[in-house]
């Protein structure tokens, strides 16, 4: 069973086609890069998927379980980190990772240990006693991407993951998630081409929101690079 199966997915606002009978699925354990221009329907998708949206038209199912007809069974599966990362500014970073855990059914040691796993995994320990609206944007983005991760979701859904990250932390943030191929599946959406080169195994392309390609990354890439077979995808 693949962990992310859409059919016919469509979204209309009024006379606006927003993503146009979309069709793909995402197996078990993948890294999958999510790319297209600005208003393509990268982010429209991304809701549709996590439930914040529904859909004019079609269906989404994460590890089988329809998102709209069981969709708390599928929030239980589902790490989103959007590029606006859902954080209040008034916390300390513990206590906010401490109440995102709760909604997500931890507590005790079990939450503990998962609120010391993911601000080390994301270089957010030595903040833990700080308030969230003092930290930099790049440190904010770091905390969102902790609250994801938290439980280990079967999927984690990330939208510009690396945004105002330095060159050093955004290399540190890429080799996090590729260290969790294999053990969760990932959708990685993403303006910057070389990260989804470095890190993705398929990569999935929008446009107006249509898909026009959607293959391994060595398929799609070719002999020119992907920057160059983007630009011929989205040209149009």
């Amino acid at each position: 069973m693949p962990m992310i199966e859409v059919t016919n997915l469509t979204k209309r606002y009024r006379d606006r086609v927003a993503i146009d009978r979309l069709n793909f699925t995402v197996e078990k354990g993948e890294i999958l890069g999510f790319l297209g221009p600005n208003g393509a329907g990268k982010s429209t998708t991304m809701k549709i998927l996590t439930g914040f949206l529904p859909p004019t038209e079609g269906q989404a199912k994460i590890d089988g379980f329809d998102v709209f007809e069981q969709p708390l069974e599928v929030k239980k599966r589902i790490g989103y980190l959007p590029e606006t990362p859902p954080l209040y500014p008034e916390m300390k970073v513990r206590g906010y990772l401490h109440f995102v855990g709760r909604l997500k059914a931890l507590g005790g040691a079990k939450l503990k240990d998962e609120i010391d796993r993911v601000t080390k995994a994301t270089g957010t320990h030595a903040e833990l006693d700080r308030l969230i609206g003092t930290l930099s944007k790049g440190y904010q983005h770091r905390v969102g991407l902790a609250q994801a991760m938290l439980g280990s979701p079967p999927l984690m859904i990330l939208d510009e993951p690396t945004e105002g990250l330095d060159p050093k932390q955004r290399a540190e943030v890429l080799e996090l998630i590729r260290s969790l191929a294999g053990k969760q599946t990932i959708v990685l959406s993403t303006h910057i081409l070389s990260e989804v080169e470095a890190i993705a195994q398929k990569v999935l392309i929008i446009n107006s929101g249509k898909i026009v390609a959607y293959d391994s990354l060595k398929s799609i890439a070719g002999s020119g690079g992907l920057l160059a077979r983007f630009a011929e995808l989205t040209s149009a």
